[in-house]
């Protein structure tokens, strides 16, 4: 039960000592100029800020400044001066790695595309198929983030890029795993019935509510609603240089999405791990919303992923060039676990290493962030679920947040999706190709890339490739490189099964090819 405010209108006596002794007593500097109802806002929201070791942040942020470089911290969970000690030095570990410590991944870690027989496409294809109908694929959809940058509050999810299908990202994605499902089940040689692909979805506060509501509203896109699960990742007190909270108002601390790395502690903390497991799921495949293009659950990267019996893969792609400001897949230490390295990381000399084997750069394997595709056992969610709880462990992002005093420089914690793959026993990277698996929703149009209109001209002109290989044909009234063709996903997941809709057939462009 909360403690009632003292006679005298103070706060809560027990609140106080607490914040107090924490060193976060200021976020109670207005109390005197609320009004009742403000104060009792004021009061939950200290109070869920509890599970927070602010000691631990004030410590940390000190602490770690004073070496000049980023900090990282724990939450929810009460530590010790040796766990402090240990972050404090796992942030040098990871934001100042020597470059002796870093190695290219293995090629024998990585599938890639010149190497890739059509026998072994093949035979991952009905390994993944086979995987999908025996009920043992989990669908993870990262789905945290609002369009502001598209000009839009409502999720990213709920954006429509202008294809001509007016479909939005959410129900492209949706009528994949329909595609998939329907795939599956022809696979099955008997002709049952096959188990549903189970769709997690993790939003934030920020999106939970307009993202069901989206789906109610679209009768879920064609799915059974009970196939479909929404849970919200976590928040985070923001905090300023001298590690005390920023008050969002008088009566609010700021706080913000703990990042796409809080999939895992969210799975934990909703029981969704057992959910997963009561449905026999034994593979997640974990994506980010804002990609056009991508392929939900891919039975070829499943069958690869299940073949070479590892913890964690992810798709990547080579490099444009040295310099892209992309992170990259590398091995830390000899012999060491695959992870992720920003690439600031990389001097510019390490970035323009060539592998005299390959012809390829030595580092090539770009993390796609923030489209994220990546595979997971289960049995490997537990464990970073478990490890990244035990370790707490944050990336500090310096930012001006809206403060009562205005724009306040201060950091936003976060952690990241690929902090889990240093856990992994074993990881796995799958080569795929930009032009047809990425088409990235992240700025308005009118920017210099990743926009809705660039987007679009990229499923467009993937889906005229399948169209004229199918044997059809296109007419159109503007040049080709501005129009094509949209196939509905309900027709084909990957450009397959194509034939009999299109071949000898003339489609004026733009259009959609559906059922």
């Amino acid at each position: 039960m909360r403690e009632p405010a003292s006679e005298n209108n103070a706060p809560p006596q027990s609140l106080l000592e607490r914040v107090k002794d924490y060193g976060q007593e200021d976020v109670f500097a207005l109390w005197d100029e609320l009004s009742p109802e403000e104060r009792d806002v004021l009061v939950k929201d200290i109070e869920e800020c509890s599970g927070v070791d602010v000691k631990l942040m004030n410590f940390s942020v000190a602490k770690v400044l004073n070496f000049e470089m980023f900090a990282i911290f724990g939450s929810g969970i009460s530590l010790d001066l040796p766990r402090v000690d240990r972050i404090i030095r796992c942030s040098f570990r990871s934001e100042g790695l020597p470059a002796a410590a870093i190695e290219p991944v293995p090629e024998s870690n990585v599938s890639t595309v010149e190497k890739r027989t059509m026998e072994e496409r093949e035979r991952w294809w009905k390994m993944g198929l086979k995987a999908i109908s025996d009920g043992k694929l989990g669908v993870l959809l990262l789905s945290g983030g609002q369009g502001t940058r598209l000009g839009s509050s409502d999720p990213k999810g709920c954006f429509n890029i202008g294809l001509p299908s007016g479909k939005s990202l959410f129900q492209l994605q949706a009528e994949r795993i329909l595609c998939l499902q329907r795939l599956a089940a022809q696979s099955v040689n008997d002709g049952a019935s096959i188990p549903p692909i189970h769709w997690y979805i993790m939003t934030s506060p920020f999106t939970d509510e307009t993202t069901s509501k989206f789906f109610e509203s679209h009768k879920y896109f064609g799915l059974e609603a009970d196939q479909v699960t929404f849970f919200q990742q976590g928040t985070i007190p923001c905090v300023a240089r001298d590690g005390r909270f920023i008050m969002e108002s008088p009566y609010k601390v700021a706080k913000s999405p703990d990042g796409n790395g809080g999939v895992y502690s969210a799975l934990k903390s909703s029981k969704l791990l057992e959910d997963m497991a009561s449905r026999g799921i034994k593979y997640l495949d974990c994506y980010g919303v804002d990609n056009a293009l991508v392929r939900v659950g891919d039975p070829t990267f499943l069958g690869y992923f299940v073949d070479k019996g590892v913890a964690a893969a992810a798709k990547v792609v080579r490099k444009a060039y040295p310099q892209e400001k992309v992170g990259v897949f590398v091995r830390r230490g000899k012999g060491g676990p695959v992870s992720v390295v920003e690439y600031s990381e990389l001097d510019s000399s390490m970035a323009s290493e060539i592998n005299q084997e390959t012809g390829r750069l030595r580092y090539c394997w770009s993390n796609v962030l923030p489209v994220c595709l990546h595979m997971f056992t289960l049995d490997f969610l537990n464990q970073v679920a478990n490890g990244l709880e035990k370790d707490s462990i944050y990336h500090l992002a310096e930012k001006h947040i809206p403060s009562i005093h205005g724009h306040t420089l201060g950091y936003k914690l976060e952690q990241f999706i690929f902090d889990a793959f240093p856990y992994a026993p074993s990881t796995a990277l799958f080569e795929a190709l930009r032009e047809e698996e990425f088409a990235p929703v992240k700025n308005a149009n009118g920017s210099n890339f990743d926009t809705p209109d660039s987007a679009r001209l990229l499923v467009l002109r993937l889906h005229t490739r399948w169209v004229v290989a199918a044997g059809g044909f296109l007419t159109h009234s503007v040049p080709l490189y501005a129009t094509g063709v949209e196939v509905s996903p309900l027709c084909s997941y990957a450009g397959e099964n194509l034939e009999a809709i299109c071949r000898g057939r003339t489609f004026h462009a733009p259009c959609e090819i559906s059922f």
